[in-house]
């Protein structure tokens, strides 16, 4: 496997971060995930726009756009496959044991591997602990995963495939590593940005592109709701057919099934939207 690091591609054998880089020791760091198809990234503009505000969002440097889509190219065409995951790492680079930074730029890293796509449902579990909406992390897809760790962890553990959070104010927030819909009364409807979610690049096109309304909506949301569905940049649109012990019968429904046909259409149409 080639890897970019720091300029230019390496084998993985040689492609070494300082152990007292930031990310490492401190989380300090943000990243983004890309899906690639016969090794063209899917909405890069928006992916490395991203990058950039939550590299602004944590203190960081911003990365060089043009070095970010060099990498990006370099990996996919170094390593080709038919459906890919590209994930691109930006930390903080070696700094002294602490949260002090160091004075050393920061590392960039692009990697890319095949993965396999996600069946069309999966069962899902809130899970007891809470997004901070007003914490200094909220809404910036930074390295630090700890708690996304354990509660993907705790899903497993009961047959499921994603844990959903609540924020602090016991409102419908987001998963480990999607955002969420949920169709009440025939209305799609997904939690708005002020609830401390991730600004999803999917999320954002299946809204604009199917209507859904961004609503503040308490967790127990998910009890009344006809449908759920997930959203991520390697699942597109995944229908939900257990939420804890309560199963959606005929997952996809009918809402779910337009969304995955209109995301599955316009992203094949404009690669780049």
């Amino acid at each position: 496997m080639r890897i970019w690091l720091d300029g230019g591609l390496r084998d993985i054998d040689d492609a070494h971060v300082s152990v007292l880089d930031h990310g490492l020791t401190v989380g300090d760091g943000v990243f983004e995930t890309v899906k690639t198809t016969d090794g063209t990234p899917f909405a890069l503009t928006r992916h490395v726009e991203r990058l950039a505000r939550s590299a602004r969002g944590l203190g960081l440097p911003e990365p060089d756009a043009g070095e970010v889509r060099r990498a990006c190219l370099a990996v996919t065409e170094a390593e080709p496959v038919p459906l890919g995951r590209l994930r691109v790492t930006y930390t903080g680079g070696p700094s002294p044991l602490g949260s002090d930074r160091g004075e050393v730029r920061p590392t960039l890293v692009a990697v890319h591997s095949e993965f396999h796509r996600r069946p069309d449902s999966t069962a899902v579990i809130t899970v007891p602990w809470t997004r901070n909406e007003r914490g200094a992390l909220a809404g910036l897809k930074t390295t630090s995963y700890g708690e996304n760790v354990l509660a993907l962890a705790r899903a497993h553990r009961h047959g499921a495939g994603e844990a959903l959070f609540a924020n602090t104010r016991g409102r419908l927030c987001e998963g480990t590593g999607t955002n969420v819909f949920v169709v009440l009364d025939g209305q799609l409807h997904t939690p708005p940005l002020e609830s401390g979610c991730l600004a999803g690049i999917t999320r954002a096109l299946v809204a604009e592109w199917s209507g859904a309304r961004e609503t503040d909506l308490p967790l127990d949301a998910l009890e009344q709701a006809e449908e759920v569905f997930l959203t991520s940049s390697l699942r597109d649109v995944q229908a939900v057919h257990r939420v804890d012990d309560r199963e959606l019968p005929g997952a996809p429904g009918p809402v779910t099934r337009e969304a995955m046909k209109i995301f599955s259409e316009r992203s094949a149409a404009d690669i780049d939207p």
